[in-house]
């Protein structure tokens, strides 16, 4: 049997590689640690479960709209006017099967056979991926370390060609948790704005956010940028309801109305039921948010000092999300392991501590770590990880 090519190209995605590998182990009886979720640990709260059993006794079970129940919009819309200060019209927004579903039906809207898009380095998992199934190509900006991870309006302009479509953002990221400030927001929108290309601005991890930094979407520092931005975000991360699948999109209305009849054509509608759900979620108060972001900033801080004491790992500290993207090129140097993936497969063998490798990510010098789990078991990872990284120092 012969598949088709946009699939035979596909790379799997690591983390659900490891994540499986580490359930493996588990279901075998083995006391595995797994530092690979990229959900939050907590469960729903109640009173989105609530609206939801009430949706169902009411009979809200049926299609819906297929960019999504106009009350949904509103709240969306009203979340944007509370936080960001933007306006976005009904016809501006799209809900989706989750955030990742808007992504994918943005770039099979924007792109044509060849088209670019401006991906940094570290980079989540699926862009690339999505970008290649829309027939586009990918190009690659490795950000410094140094610079925390974040590309310069420099390395953008060096990138931008006759073929560029647009650029990614993602702040606060997935894997490295860094945070692009208004400043630097600012000028990387003037260079998009330079070229016209539009600015794909990955929001989903807006509400976890540490200390005192604060979140800016580009699309709120002026009407020319917010005109040339499609927001992605939705509610999985912020209100713990990665399994729900809402997410949305949010700019231009013409691209809006493209990505609305294919989802038509591909899914029908969000579930109605999570759609009521999301709309509890944002008409109701953050406090249960803030309880979550509490928690979150109590293990970023212990498992990035508890990671400082490893000798030879290094870490740019994060201001947002719930990962640690420790360097580790150091200590696999000193070890007899190739690279790092196969340095992170053996301390799943060993230790049976499942983190992931950098080379999903596009940093084949890093791991990701996820602390959405809870701090006995932060603690007792920290002391496996130093353990295996001195057993071959």
């Amino acid at each position: 049997m012969e598949l088709a090519d946009r699939v035979q190209s596909l790379t799997p995605s690591t983390t659900l590689a490891i994540t499986s590998k580490a359930k493996a182990l588990k279901a075998e009886g083995h006391d595995v640690i797994g530092l690979g979720a990229g959900e939050p640990d907590f469960n729903t709260p109640q009173y989105i479960l609530d609206a939801a059993k009430e949706a169902m006794e009411e009979g809200k079970t049926k299609y819906t709209a297929s960019g999504g129940l106009p009350e949904l919009k509103e709240a969306i819309t009203n979340k944007f006017k509370r936080d960001q200060g933007i306006e976005y019209k009904d016809n501006e927004i799209i809900v989706t099967t989750g955030a990742k579903h808007a992504l994918y039906t943005l770039f099979q809207v924007l792109l044509n056979r060849g088209d670019e898009v401006i991906v940094p380095i570290p980079y989540w998992v699926s862009y690339p991926e999505q970008i290649k199934l829309a027939e586009g190509q990918p190009v690659y900006v490795k950000a410094s370390e140094d610079n925390s991870f974040k590309i310069t309006p420099e390395q953008l302009e060096e990138s931008i060609t006759e073929y560029t479509k647009a650029v990614v953002l993602n702040s606060p990221s997935n894997p490295t948790g860094v945070l692009y400030t208004a400043e630097e927001l600012k000028a990387l929108g003037e260079v998009a704005l330079k070229h016209n290309i539009f600015i794909v601005s990955d929001e989903i991890y807006e509400k976890l956010i540490y200390g005192e930094k604060e979140h800016v979407s580009i699309a709120q520092l002026s009407d020319e940028l917010k005109e040339q931005t499609i927001i992605i975000n939705g509610v999985s991360k912020s209100h713990s309801m990665t399994g729900w699948r809402i997410g949305y999109a949010a700019g231009n209305q013409t691209i809006i109305q493209a990505m609305t009849n294919l989802a038509s054509h591909a899914t029908s509608n969000p579930t109605s039921i999570a759609q009521y759900a999301a709309i509890a979620a944002y008409n109701h108060s953050e406090e249960e948010i803030d309880q979550m972001k509490v928690a979150f900033e109590e293990r970023l801080n212990k498992l990035y000092n508890w990671l400082l004491e490893i000798p030879n790992v290094t870490c740019v500290k994060p201001d947002g999300a719930f990962y640690l993207f420790p360097n580790v090129k150091s200590v696999v140097e000193q070890s007899p392991f190739d690279s790092v993936d196969e340095w992170v497969k053996q301390l799943l063998e060993e230790e049976k501590l499942a983190i992931v490798p950098g080379s999903g990510f596009g940093a084949e010098d890093n791991v990701r770590l996820s602390y959405a789990t809870s701090l006995d078991q932060l603690e007792e990872a920290a002391a496996r990880l130093k353990r295996f990284v001195e057993k071959y120092s």
